[in-house]
C-alpha cells in the first residue's frame, strides 16, 4: 500500500444498470452485484485503515426512477443492514446516513436508526451513506436553517455546521466508477479540494485492485490548497 492513503474516500458507485444490460440481466440484477461490491469495498477500507468513506447509494434525483427499480434498492439496503450490523458492531464500524430519509418507508427509517444506535461507538471507522441524497437540497436546507434563526451574516464555520457532515471531515478522494465524469450533485461544497479519480471500470467489476490504484493514484498528487510547492515544503 502507498504511504499516504485517504483519510475520507467518497465513492459515487455508478454502473450497476449498465453491467446488467451487458449481461442480458435485469437492473435489479446489477443491483444486487453491486450490494456485494459494497461489501468488499467496506471490507477493504477497514483493512487499509481508512477512516471515513461516503457511498452515494441513492439520490434525491433517483426517486424519480421506475418503482420496481426503488423498491429493489429499498430492499436491498434493508437486507444490508439486517445482515451486516452484527458484522459492523464487531468490526468498530460506525453507521450513519446523509439525505432526507424521512422520504424513507417508515419501517427502513426504523432499521437504520436501529443500525446507527447500534454501531455509534464505532471508533474504527465511519461508513456514511447517502440516501436520498442532493446537494444543492443540503444546501438549500442549510441556508433555510440559518435563515429561520435570523441569521444576518454567516461564517463559513455556521454554514458548515448545518451540513449533514458536520461531524466528519471533507472527503480527500473522490472515486466515480463507469467513465462518467461528473459530480452528480453529490457533497458539491466539501468536494472543493477533493482529489478527483474516474475510473471506467463499472461498479459490479470494482474491486480491491481497482481501490489500490485510485489510493496510488491520490498518493502520487500533491495537494497544494492554493498554495505553491515551495510554500508546502517550508
Amino acid at each position: 500500500m502507498p504511504s499516504s492513503i485517504p483519510k475520507h474516500i467518497a465513492i459515487i458507485m455508478d454502473g450497476n444498470g449498465r453491467w446488467a444490460q451487458e449481461k442480458g440481466l435485469h437492473r435489479a440484477q446489477g443491483h444486487s452485484q453491486g450490494a456485494k461490491t459494497i461489501e468488499t469495498i467496506v471490507n477493504a477500507c477497514h483493512d487499509r485503515h481508512i477512516r471515513y468513506l461516503t457511498l452515494y447509494a441513492f439520490s434525491e434525483e433517483n426517486w424519480l426512477r421506475p418503482t420496481d427499480e426503488v423498491n429493489a434498492l429499498m430492499d436491498l439496503l434493508r437486507y444490508f443492514l439486517a445482515s451486516k450490523r452484527a458484522e459492523l458492531i464487531a468490526k468498530r464500524t460506525r453507521f450513519m446516513t446523509i439525505g432526507d430519509i424521512d422520504k424513507l418507508g417508515i419501517e427502513l427509517q426504523k432499521e437504520l436508526q436501529e443500525t446507527m444506535e447500534a454501531t455509534k461507538d464505532g471508533d474504527v471507522m465511519t461508513l456514511n451513506v447517502a440516501l436520498s441524497y442532493g446537494s444543492r437540497q443540503e444546501i438549500m436546507r442549510a441556508v433555510n436553517s440559518l435563515v429561520a434563526r435570523g441569521k444576518k451574516e454567516v461564517t463559513q464555520e455556521d454554514f458548515e455546521k448545518e451540513l449533514y457532515t458536520k461531524d466528519i471531515p471533507d472527503p480527500d478522494l473522490l472515486i466515480r466508477t463507469s467513465g462518467e465524469c461528473r459530480m452528480s450533485n453529490f457533497l458539491l461544497w466539501q468536494l472543493a479540494y477533493t482529489e478527483l479519480y474516474f475510473t471506467e471500470t463499472l461498479w459490479p467489476d470494482f474491486d480491491e485492485k481497482e481501490l489500490d490504484r485510485a489510493i496510488e493514484e491520490y498518493s502520487r498528487r500533491e495537494r497544494r490548497y492554493g498554495m505553491t510547492s515551495e510554500q508546502l515544503k517550508v
